[in-house]
């Protein structure tokens, strides 16, 4: 497994606590870049007053340090995070649960 696969597979651990899924599958990670012994994480975050995006992005964080060294969060709003970012086992499960209507 390369190190963006690993540190994917890291972050992916980390469920949002107030949606229930992890962040991964919501679609909430733009991007990994590597330049070395250094990650570049992309995130958004579903709503820009999210109260636990302090929490959150210190989660990922430490995901990611676990593989490597340095760790920068580049937190983005564009483009801005829709429900049609997350997987289709997300959709299906917030559609099916009542939360979420197409």
């Amino acid at each position: 497994m390369n190190k963006i696969d690993e540190i994917y597979n890291e972050i992916s651990k980390i469920v949002d606590p107030e949606i229930g899924f992890d962040i991964v599958s919501l679609g909430l990670i733009y991007g990994v870049e590597i330049q070395g012994d250094s990650a570049i994480v992309t995130i958004t975050l579903s709503t820009r007053s999210c109260p636990l995006h302090e929490l959150i992005l210190g989660w990922v964080r430490e995901a990611v340090l676990r593989v490597v060294s340095n760790c920068e969060i580049n937190l983005v709003f564009e483009p801005a995070w829709s429900i049609e970012m997350a997987s289709e086992e997300v959709k299906n499960a917030l559609k099916n649960g009542g939360i979420f209507r197409r």
